[in-house]
């Protein structure tokens, strides 16, 4: 009888103590099982279903053209003309003048759904273009895995919020504000990137370049003009030469005259 009390004794001690110990380390390992279930549930989310929906493709379209224009100032209005009709805007314009020619560039960012529209409208009436590429690229997989992962980052950040209301000692709060804080960078990062490719995938890019060639009819005539101007800058660098040897120059004269002399007295002795 009294083996049978000491026996159930020790086992309820037994599971008291395995209680508390079980207690402890759930309190002592919380964060490592969130941070685990946090790669857990990213690698639920497949790269192409959020919230269980396939969503529509994402698109980026760029272009890149270049061609010659007999009308500069003609060109670059009907440009303006098709930005303002298809609710574009441009983002940048550079002009450069050369010898023989002087060109534009213009960057326009315009709704994806214009940009054909808008790219037929800036091609019309070019002949030859010298330069004409168009790239679409599928950024679907980048998007949706990006969504994923920043709606599963906010709601390990919920939790993590939820655990510091609970937390009690100031080494837990601390850590887990630690934590907070590398959850909170890693949401603004994503964030940041999902905001670009939202912006490139609503907003095509059309880079436009095109140039006037400059007449040639003064050409002969440039030229005399040119030729005379490096005339006179070559006499400039001879005579700048001659100054910087003038020790010498006087040097050979005067050995000339030298030898001049003895010659001459030379010749009279004789």
């Amino acid at each position: 009888m009294k083996s049978n009390f000491l026996i159930q004794f020790l086992l309820v001690i037994l599971i008291v103590v395995s209680c508390q110990s079980e207690q402890s380390f759930k309190e002592s390992s919380v964060l490592s099982d969130m941070v685990l279930n946090e790669e857990q549930e990213e690698s639920v989310n497949p790269a192409n279903e959020v919230d269980g929906e396939v969503k529509e493709r994402k698109l980026i379209k760029e272009g890149n053209i270049s061609f010659e224009t007999d009308d500069l100032q003609q060109t670059k209005d009907k440009i303006n003309a098709a930005i303002k009709m298809y609710n574009g805007y441009q983002a940048s314009e550079n002009s450069y003048n050369y010898e023989r020619s002087i060109s534009q560039t213009i960057i326009i960012r315009v709704p994806a759904q214009n940009f054909d529209s808008l790219l037929a409208a800036v091609s019309e009436g070019v002949g030859t273009f010298d330069n004409r590429n168009i790239q679409i690229k599928d950024v679907t997989e980048e998007f949706l895995d990006i969504t994923a992962r920043l709606k599963t980052k906010k709601e390990l950040e919920n939790r993590y919020l939820e655990l510091l209301k609970e937390a009690k000692q100031v080494t837990e709060i601390l850590e887990i504000e630690r934590e907070l804080g590398k959850i909170r960078e890693e949401i603004e990062s994503v964030e940041g990137r999902l905001k670009y490719l939202s912006d490139q995938v609503s907003f095509s890019t059309l880079t436009v370049s095109f140039y006037q060639t400059i007449s040639g009819g003064d050409d002969f005539f440039s030229q005399i003009k040119d030729g005379f101007a490096n005339g006179w800058e070559n006499l400039g660098i001879a005579f700048i030469g001659l100054v910087n040897i003038w020790p010498f120059l006087i040097l050979i004269i005067l050995v000339i005259l030298g030898i001049k002399r003895w010659r001459k007295s030379k010749s009279n002795n004789t």
